[in-house]
């Protein structure tokens, strides 16, 4: 059986949406550096273009480190086979008379799909869509601290506060 309910979300996507909460905080949880990760020299066509034109704006937003290569990877080759399907969709049409002479769904729309559904997957995970951008608040630039660190420091050298005693 599965792990049930949502995935959790990393301290840095908390802290950049204003959720985190030090008593929820995963004191363990692994703190890659912040780093370009370089692209794969199997990488070519669409998928190096989209790597190039991706990168910066995740890299300006905070969100990349080197352990990230293989999301990216998958990313940019979902996305190189979504620009390929259409391609071949246009030349060919949506539709194909199959050997029985029944039109149907040319096979293409179903890779250009799966394409799309994994495409949708890495850009949920990178924050690259309207809706996943929405939950992140990020900092001013080349400011990715969290504003309220400070405060958490200080309340917790003090202790609680009188009304928890």
């Amino acid at each position: 059986m599965g792990r049930r309910g949502p995935a959790p979300k990393p301290t840095k996507l908390k802290l950049l949406q204003g959720t985190y909460r030090k008593d929820r905080a995963n004191t363990n949880e692994p703190e890659p550096e912040a780093a370009v990760p370089k692209c794969p020299s199997f990488l070519k066509g669409e998928a190096r273009r989209e790597w190039r034109r991706i990168v910066p704006e995740l890299q300006e937003m905070g969100l990349l480190s080197r352990i990230d290569r293989a999301a990216l990877c998958g990313y940019c080759a979902s996305w190189e086979t979504l620009v390929e399907s259409d391609k071949v969709i246009s030349a060919e049409g949506r539709t194909i008379v199959n050997a029985k002479g029944q039109l149907v769904a040319h096979p293409e729309m179903a890779i250009r799909s799966r394409a799309m559904d994994q495409l949708r997957g890495y850009m949920v995970e990178f924050g690259m869509t309207p809706a996943s951008r929405a939950r992140i608040h990020v900092p001013e630039k080349g400011n990715l601290a969290n504003p309220f660190a400070d405060i958490l420091k200080d309340a917790d050298e003090k202790g609680p506060g009188p009304e928890a005693r």
